[in-house]
C-alpha cells in the first residue's frame, strides 16, 4: 500500500517538459521538512498498485510523473517496471535526490534541498539527473554543478521562490532573471500552472 495525496491530469508547469500534458501521481510522506512545501503530508489516502494504475489509465497522457512529498520512499524498480507495463507510459520522477532512483525511470527530475529550511544538509546520492531544479533562495549556486547527478547533458533550471505576497513573488522573480542572465549555464523554470491557473 502507498500513501497517495493525489493522482491528477494536468500540463507539467516546470523544466525541460513544461506544457507537456501528464498524469501526477502525488505520494504523501518526505525525508524533509522544507519550509516552502506545498504538499500537506499528514493528509492522503493509502492505494495499492492495481488501484493506482487504474486510476492513472483513466488518462491519455503519455508521461506519468512520480511528485510528493519523496516519491522514492514509496517507489522501487518492481513498481516502476510494472507501471510501464501496464500503462505502456513513459515515467519521470521529481526527487529531492537523497535516495537512489530505480533504473528504469525514464526522467529524472532532482531538486535538491540542501541548506533549505527544514533540510538541514540534506545530501544529494542519486547518481543521475537528466535536469537539476533549484529554487532559488539567493543562495551559491556554484555547488550544484559538482553534484554526483550533474552530468554533461543535465539540463540545469533555476526557478524562482514562490511566496504568496504577489509583490514579494515579483521581486523573486526578478531577482531569478537576473542571476540567469548572468549565468547562461541557467535556464528560467517559470512555474507555467501557477500563471495558468491549473493544478
Amino acid at each position: 500500500m502507498k500513501k497517495i495525496s493525489e493522482i491528477f491530469y494536468s500540463l507539467q508547469g516546470e523544466g525541460a517538459h513544461s506544457g507537456y500534458p501528464c498524469v501526477f501521481v502525488r505520494f504523501s510522506g518526505c525525508n524533509l521538512n522544507c519550509s516552502f512545501c506545498d504538499t500537506n503530508h499528514n493528509e492522503g489516502t493509502y492505494m495499492d498498485d492495481e488501484s493506482i494504475i487504474r486510476s492513472v489509465k483513466l488518462y491519455s497522457a503519455d508521461w506519468i510523473v512520480l511528485t510528493g512529498g519523496e516519491p522514492t520512499l514509496f517507489i522501487d524498480e518492481e513498481f516502476v517496471s510494472f507501471l510501464k507495463r501496464a500503462t505502456g507510459k513513459k515515467i519521470a520522477i521529481e526527487t529531492n535526490g537523497t535516495r537512489p532512483v530505480p533504473p528504469s525511470v525514464d526522467w529524472v527530475t532532482v531538486s535538491p534541498k540542501s541548506g533549505f529550511s527544514g533540510a538541514g544538509e540534506a545530501r544529494v546520492v542519486a547518481d543521475r539527473a537528466s535536469e537539476l531544479k533549484v529554487v532559488d533562495l539567493g543562495q551559491d549556486l556554484e555547488p550544484y554543478f559538482s553534484l554526483p547527478c550533474v552530468k554533461e547533458d543535465t539540463r540545469m533550471y533555476l526557478q524562482p521562490c514562490y511566496v504568496p505576497n504577489q509583490e514579494h513573488f515579483r521581486m523573486n522573480r526578478l531577482s531569478t532573471v537576473k542571476r540567469v542572465l548572468a549565468d547562461p549555464r541557467w535556464t528560467l523554470s517559470i512555474q507555467l500552472h501557477r500563471y495558468l491557473q491549473i493544478p
